[in-house]
């Protein structure tokens, strides 16, 4: 998908995952090439945006699924059950958005100057709001607003993997002209899913989506979902099902570089398909802990595929300004040294770092690297 537009790399492969990482970045630039100008710009001229969406959580969608994406995360708010516990009302939550949204008018205002412009419309939580991680009504009024459309959360400097925010009022409302139900919402959730990652599971879509049994079944009904073979459980949408037994694996690898939260892997939970048999043996860290690959449900680190397929890890090392690399039993050649060296220049002159998330440190990731450096280091010796 080289030279793809960001917003097309998105419908096509996924929505990103955005925990203040670089995933959104590897995303677009393992399948585009993209660099994080373009992705950036993309951002800015919302052809792409982070929304809260699916089971609440955040992630980087293209602008046709911006309505969707809002819908599906309707559902989701733990913060405002914890604060009615906290004697919060729902009135005078509602009555702060509307503090909120008039202080907006002025233009782009981080948390700090919406509380200062709010004045007294928003109030600390005490000591038992702070024992359970709310602090002050603030961000409930923020969340609700982002959910509903009205407000947009932007980066302070542009950036998906840095995590300083300030807010906007959203004109228009992307969920005015949007007509669906919440279950037909779903529905259209569950149709992007398959395209994106099937061959799938129910249970996959079921925690992608974070819905119940029941609701889960009543999103696909309509959508006539076909085993990839008889008798299994990972299906597909009807019109995939023969370019999917037509497709001839190629003879020759095509190596990416990938996020540890790839909609590849990351947006079904799930990596034991993406796994020789062979592998799964494998010791990896895990929060410095070694652990079988074959035991996991989520990357450990960055990933190397091959045609699809997980054929090592890495890490990078911003000290070094280098990737830390291996492979699981398969021999270095000039194709795959290429693709990381690529994915090493963009990291270290466009990123600096390539955090997972928004707390993975270089320090915390320590053992991570060092693993990955003597595991490579004892392959390459071993040839």
């Amino acid at each position: 998908m080289r030279g793809t537009s960001p917003a097309r790399i998105l419908e096509q492969c996924g929505w990103s995952r955005s925990v203040g990482g670089v995933g959104p970045y590897l995303t677009l630039f393992s399948r585009g090439g993209t660099s994080r100008e373009v992705a950036d710009k993309a951002a800015a001229q919302l052809e792409i945006h982070e929304l809260p969406t699916a089971r609440g959580c955040t992630y980087v969608l293209p602008s046709s699924d911006f309505a969707l994406g809002l819908t599906v995360g309707r559902n989701y708010s733990g913060d405002m059950k914890t604060a009615l516990k906290l004697g919060v009302t729902e009135k005078e939550v509602d009555k702060l958005c509307d503090a909120v949204v008039n202080a907006l008018e002025q233009g782009a205002l981080d948390p700090d100057s919406i509380r200062e412009a709010t004045g007294k419309a928003s109030r600390s939580l005490g000591d038992e709001g702070r024992k359970k991680g709310l602090t002050t009504t603030l961000p409930l009024a923020l969340g609700r607003l982002q959910t509903e459309g009205r407000i947009r959360r932007v980066p302070i400097n542009g950036r998906f993997d840095q995590q300083r925010y300030a807010y906007v009022n959203w004109t228009p409302n992307p969920l005015a002209t949007y007509p669906e139900s919440l279950e037909a919402a779903f529905t259209e959730l569950a149709r992007r899913f398959f395209r994106w990652v099937g061959p799938a599971t129910l249970g996959e879509f079921q925690w992608f989506a974070g819905l119940g049994v029941k609701t889960t079944k009543q999103a696909v009904d309509s959508l006539g979902l076909v085993p990839m073979e008889p008798g299994s459980d990972r299906l597909l949408l009807p019109d995939d099902v023969a370019a999917f037994r037509e497709l001839e694996v190629p003879t020759t690898p095509q190596y990416s570089l990938v996020s540890s939260l790839d909609p590849i892997a990351a947006n079904r939970r799930e990596m034991q398909s993406l796994i020789d048999d062979a592998d799964r043996e494998q010791d990896v860290v895990v929060d410095a802990i070694s652990t079988p690959m074959g035991g996991l449900t989520d990357l450990p680190s960055h990933a190397i595929l091959d045609r699809g397929q997980i054929i090592g890890l890495w890490e990078f090392d911003p000290v070094a300004g280098s990737i830390v690399w291996a492979t699981f039993g398969r021999r270095k050649d000039k194709a795959l040294a290429a693709a990381v060296e690529e994915t090493q220049a963009f990291v270290r002159d466009q990123l600096g770092d390539a955090r997972s998330f928004s707390l993975d440190s270089p320090k915390s990731r320590v053992a991570r690297v060092e693993s990955l450096r003597a595991f490579g280091s004892s392959r390459r010796g071993a040839r």
